[in-house]
């Protein structure tokens, strides 16, 4: 029996940064499909899992907790498995910082960017065209601290904060979002991309429900 499981719908970013990360620190996981146009996401069975009616959320069963916000799980993983945690509680921090500076300055860009494009969402033009210029100018800090950096986390290697954002970038090419001014994330997205039980986006989330 795997000790994870993982609540969510194929699409989903957040939803795909959770499965990365279990992929990515060896941990089997069971996964649990929602149809979010049912309704799923708002049944009680579900919201026992995840209080805000949202993907993804992981029950481990080792403690029988639940938990959500697909950043706040990605440090619950590292933390709980000693992997991609970092070396240091100043690696820890940076790797935070990047976390909680995607939240506010890239992930909208992107993924309502991609969501546009894919027909997920319906935006006036004008509004498409800020979230993909808040996604450049985004992307431009970032590749400036990856051009003399490897990994988010600024140390040796990588961080759960390597995880998070790369499922956020690693939408750009759905979006629609080119990175040919950004080769610092370009290269950074390759060293990510080459790590042992690496999967993306197209490929690592199924259709439908299935055991580990």
């Amino acid at each position: 029996m795997a000790r994870f499981t993982l609540y969510g719908m194929w699409p989903s970013g957040p939803t795909y940064k959770v499965g990365l990360m279990l992929s990515l620190v060896g941990e089997p996981f069971d996964y649990v499909h929602l149809d979010l146009r049912q309704g799923e996401h708002k049944s009680p069975q579900y919201l026992e899992h995840n209080r805000y009616g949202v993907v993804p959320a992981l029950l481990d069963t080792k403690t029988a907790e639940s938990y959500c916000q697909s950043s706040a799980i990605l440090q619950y993983l590292a933390e709980s498995t000693g992997k991609l945690n970092g070396a240091s509680a100043s690696e820890r921090t940076v790797a935070r910082e990047w976390v909680f500076w995607a939240g506010d300055r890239l992930n909208a860009g992107v993924y309502r960017t991609r969501a546009a494009k894919l027909g997920f969402a319906k935006f006036a033009a004008d509004v498409t065209a800020h979230y993909e210029a808040n996604a450049h100018s985004a992307l431009k800090e970032l590749d400036a601290w990856l051009k003399h950096n490897s990994w988010i986390g600024g140390g040796a290697g990588p961080t759960f904060g390597d995880v998070d954002i790369y499922g956020v970038v690693g939408y750009c090419g759905q979006a629609g979002i080119s990175l040919d001014d950004h080769a610092g994330v370009r290269a950074w997205m390759s060293r990510v991309e080459g790590l042992p039980g690496f999967s993306g986006v197209d490929h690592l989330l199924p259709k439908e429900s299935r055991a580990a």
